[in-house]
């Protein structure tokens, strides 16, 4: 990465090229490695009577297809204008918004197969993971791959006895999962429209940890851990980018003022002592010269700092 050496977005950067392709891979992993499923079959987007969860919906839309590898791609590798980022972003949505509701229509069957309190547990290990691996890419190497974690729990909990096969999926699931995967695509491209404004503005690696942070709260909120109702991952997530935003970490004044700075050579003094006048410059064996005619001067003087009528006799005060 130009600007963040972000693991997520690094580790595919190598895999994927061009930035729209970047992006489409950042925003679309949640879709591919299980965790938007997940989270649907975990009851993440929903309340306890079957309504959308609108704390729900924006912490997955901001945390698992928004998220910290999402700002690095869009302020680090995008180019072109704004609008054409913005179309890029659009498009992209135009596929991951309906491949979101289809995921939600199918975890409804899924869902018969699974005994859900396993499975709820292994939904809150691999936002763990995540968030780890998104903190650093170094504990990340010793973590396994989301998929992995879900092919796991989806194994422990399987229960072919309840299968049904669901052929009207509830609206409402749907719908949360289609504006979940609307306030990711919304977060990206309000990134792309003041880009501009954020780009050196913005400390990436900062606003990484703390989503990091923020997707372990999540995952303790998954897990019935958290003891308070309050969205807890969104408070943490505004305060990081409150904290990661700083207008005065422009680089922009800093490079102009260093090159209207002079230069450490024509700051530092001649080091053969150059001659305020412009004359030629001094030779230290000239000096020595200078100093040896004084001293004979001064023996073959008549005295000038004495008593007037002694000689060789100097004035007590020098």
């Amino acid at each position: 990465m130009s600007v963040s050496r972000h693991p997520v977005a690094l580790r595919l950067e190598q895999q994927v090229g061009g930035a729209t392709r970047l992006l489409a891979t950042v925003m679309g992993l949640p879709l591919i490695d299980g965790i938007f499923p997940a989270l649907i079959i975990a009851g993440a987007l929903t309340t306890a009577t079957g309504d959308p969860s609108v704390t729900g919906i924006l912490q997955t839309g901001l945390l698992i297809f928004g998220g910290s590898a999402t700002v690095a791609v869009i302020l680090a590798e995008m180019d072109g204008t704004r609008r054409e980022q913005l179309t890029s972003i659009l498009l992209l949505g135009a596929l991951l918004i309906p491949v979101a509701v289809a995921e939600a229509a199918v975890a409804e069957t899924i869902e018969t197969l699974l005994n859900f309190e396993v499975f709820h547990r292994f939904a809150g290990l691999v936002i763990l993971a995540v968030a780890a691996k998104t903190a650093s890419s170094k504990v990340g190497e010793y973590l396994p791959s989301p998929s992995i974690i879900i092919g796991l729990g989806l194994v422990a909990s399987l229960e072919p006895s309840g299968f049904e096969l669901i052929v009207n999926p509830n609206p409402m699931r749907l719908l949360s999962a289609g504006a979940a995967a609307g306030t990711g695509v919304g977060f990206a491209g309000a990134v792309a429209l003041f880009a501009p404004r954020l780009r050196g503005n913005v400390d990436i690696d900062l606003f990484r940890f703390g989503s990091s942070v923020a997707l372990g709260m999540l995952a303790l909120e998954v897990l019935g851990l958290m003891p308070t109702q309050a969205p807890v991952a969104l408070g943490v997530l505004g305060v990081t980018a409150l904290f990661s935003f700083d207008p005065g970490s422009d680089g922009a004044d800093l490079d102009e003022f260093v090159d209207d700075a002079p230069s450490p050579e024509s700051a530092t003094p001649n080091a053969n002592g150059a001659v305020a006048d412009g004359g030629d410059d001094a030779d230290p064996t000239d000096y020595d010269a200078l100093v040896d005619d004084a001293d004979e001067t001064d023996d073959d003087s008549e005295p000038g700092y004495g008593y007037p009528g002694e000689e060789e006799s100097r004035a007590p005060w020098l």
